[in-house]
């Protein structure tokens, strides 16, 4: 497996941001020459699957390692993470129907961080195109994907509409489509993962003024799940990638990791872990 090293680029706040989301939009950060020259290379190789595109050194220098993009990939997976072995291609003719929600096969639920899911439009895809819908928080809510397809629109869902040269990254398990295409035309969307090959711990960008006690851990709603779960679920994510999950506890009631009452009535939530 192919390695990387960078400097981290995602700070306290960020990560646990992606904790609580799931995924991490980069918008336009590929630039509009490499965006056309992918678009020319896809357009010669009609496999969904377009593999042979990550031995292109233009294309590993400005995508798989680009600068923000690796940045936020090197906070959450550490050093020498390990780069795509596999490079999928979703295109699709507009106009096209929903596809069916669901979690990509061998999905894991839980925790631990150890692959990233990762989109990347070499074109704009507005609206009209079909843009991949993302449903935030959903990469901690199990479910099987023959009982996910039958849903519709699903109030707060992502549609992640982006100019070209954008890049977002996910959680494996979250729940992901592609939305309806009312539009026309070809909408191209390479799809890769990345690997984690070291332990987890707190090497990102620390911010002076982060507290771990009070950081607000609460998805916004909806969020589908049983009350106070999502902070439960993110705290512990949080906690897994600082290197600190057998020191993670939640006491239950109105204790941390709900903070609502810090800074009002008690300077720290009951329950912090040590």
């Amino acid at each position: 497996m192919k390695t990387h090293s960078c400097r981290p680029g995602l700070k306290d706040s960020q990560v646990l941001e992606f904790c609580k989301q799931g995924f991490m939009v980069f918008e336009g950060v590929v630039p509009d020459e490499i965006n056309r020259r992918a678009v020319d290379y896809l357009s010669g190789f009609p496999s969904h699957e377009p593999t042979e595109i990550l031995e292109e050194d233009w294309f590993v220098e400005n995508v798989i390692l680009n600068e923000q993009a690796a940045g936020a990939v090197r906070s959450l997976l550490g050093q020498n993470f390990g780069l795509p072995i596999l490079m999928s291609n979703h295109r699709v003719q507009c106009p096209s129907p929903a596809q069916n929600w669901h979690r990509d096969g061998n999905s894991k639920h839980g925790p631990a961080l150890d692959y990233l899911q990762v989109f990347y439009y070499p074109e704009d895809c507005p609206i009209e195109l079909g843009p991949t819908e993302l449903l935030p928080g959903s990469h901690f809510l199990f479910s099987l994907s023959k009982q996910m397809g039958h849903y519709g629109g699903i109030r707060g869902a992502y549609r992640a509409a982006a100019p070209a040269g954008t890049i977002f990254l996910t959680v494996y398990s979250i729940w992901h489509r592609r939305s309806t295409a009312a539009g026309t035309g070809l909408r191209n969307l390479l799809k890769y993962n990345y690997w984690r090959t070291e332990s987890p711990h707190r090497d990102w960008i620390r911010e002076p003024d982060f507290d771990i006690a009070s950081a607000n851990y609460k998805l916004p709603d909806p969020t589908f799940r049983e009350q106070f779960r999502d902070c439960h679920d993110a705290a512990e994510m949080f906690f897994w990638l600082l290197g600190k999950s057998d020191s993670f506890a939640v006491s239950g009631g109105q204790g941390w990791p709900l903070n609502q009452h810090v800074g009002k009535y008690m300077s720290n939530p009951y329950g912090v872990p040590e």
